[in-house]
C-alpha cells in the first residue's frame, strides 16, 4: 500500500473516533429519552440501545411545560439577533476591509482583543444598564425581547469573519462601481454583500446556535415565564428536589431541533464560508 494511502486512512481513522467521541453525548442523550421507567439509564456497563423504546417521556416533557411560548420566544431572540448580527457586522467589517483611516490597525486589534473578554466578567455592567434603559420584561414583553436581543447584536468574532471575506474580494469590483456612480452604501449593499453570501450563511449559523442555546442571560434577566426562552424553560423540568432524566432529556431533544433544521438549511454555505473568512489576513 502506497504511503500516502496508508497516512490517508490513519487520518480517516483519527477524524472518525473524534467524530464518535462528539456525538456520543446526542446518542446518550438520545438513548435516555427513549428509555421507560422501567429501564436503569445509570446502569454499568452502560446500554446505549433501549430495549423497548417508547416516545412517552417526549409526551410527558411536551405537557409538562408549554413548549409553542418557549419556541416563539427562542425564535423570536434568534431571529432578531441574527439580523441584527449580520447588518452590524458586515456595516462595521466594511470600512476596516476597505477603507484607510487614522487608527485603523489599532480599532481593528481592539476589537478582536474584546474576543478574550469573557461575557461572564461583563454581565454585571451589561445587566445594570438593560435596568436602566428598562429593557426588562417587568416593563413589557417588547422591552424584555430588546434586553435579550441587543448586548448580543454584534461581536468581535462576526466582524472579524465578514472582514476577511470582504479582503478576498478584488478592488476592481469597487472601482468599477464608483465609476458607475455607486456610492458606499450601494457598492456594500449590491456589490459587497451578494459576493459573500457564504459568510454570511456561516456567520447566521453560528449567531443562531449562540443565541438559541443561551441560557445564562435569559436566567438573569428574565422574571416572566411567559417570556422564557427554551434552555430556560427547559430547566423548569427539573424538580427542586429531584430530577427526571428521562423526561430531560426528551425536552433537550425537542429544543434542539430547530437548531438541527436551521444548519441543515444552511450547510451547504457553510464550509465555503469558513474558508472564506480565513484567507487574506
Amino acid at each position: 500500500m502506497p504511503k500516502f494511502q496508508i497516512k490517508g486512512f490513519f487520518v480517516h481513522i483519527s477524524l472518525i473516533l473524534v467524530s464518535l467521541l462528539c456525538i456520543f453525548p446526542f446518542l446518550w442523550l438520545l438513548s435516555t429519552a427513549l428509555k421507560g421507567s422501567s429501564e436503569n439509564i445509570f446502569q454499568y456497563p452502560p446500554q446505549i440501545i433501549p430495549q423497548s423504546p417508547t416516545l412517552e417521556n417526549f409526551k410527558s416533557a411536551w405537557n409538562q411545560i408549554p413548549f409553542l411560548i418557549y419556541y416563539l420566544n427562542s425564535f423570536i431572540v434568534a431571529f432578531f439577533t441574527v439580523v441584527l448580527n449580520l447588518i452590524l457586522s458586515s456595516l462595521a467589517a466594511y470600512p476596516l476591509a476597505r477603507m484607510e483611516f487614522m487608527g485603523k490597525k489599532v480599532t481593528f486589534f481592539a476589537i478582536l482583543a474584546t474576543i478574550m473578554i469573557p461575557f461572564q466578567a461583563i454581565m454585571l455592567p451589561v445587566y445594570l444598564i438593560v435596568l436602566k434603559l428598562n429593557m426588562v420584561d417587568t416593563v413589557n414583553n417588547f422591552m424584555g425581547y430588546l434586553g435579550l436581543i441587543l448586548p448580543f447584536a454584534v461581536n468581535a468574532f462576526g466582524i472579524f469573519l465578514m472582514r476577511q471575506a470582504f479582503m478576498s474580494i478584488p478592488r476592481e469590483l469597487e472601482e468599477a462601481a464608483f465609476v458607475d456612480g455607486c456610492n458606499v452604501f450601494q457598492i456594500w449593499h449590491k456589490i459587497l454583500l451578494p459576493m459573500v453570501k457564504p459568510t454570511l450563511a456561516t456567520l447566521a449559523i453560528f449567531t443562531f446556535i449562540g443565541s438559541w442555546g443561551e441560557f445564562l442571560w435569559p436566567s438573569i434577566v428574565l422574571t416572566n415565564k411567559a417570556m422564557y426562552t427554551l434552555p430556560v424553560g427547559v430547566n423548569d423540568l427539573q424538580g427542586m428536589f429531584s430530577a427526571n432524566w428521562r423526561i430531560i432529556a426528551s425536552g433537550s431533544l425537542i429544543s434542539i431541533i430547530p437548531i438541527i433544521i436551521f444548519f441543515l438549511a444552511l450547510q451547504k454555505y457553510f464550509i465555503s464560508g469558513e474558508n472564506e473568512g480565513a484567507v487574506k489576513g
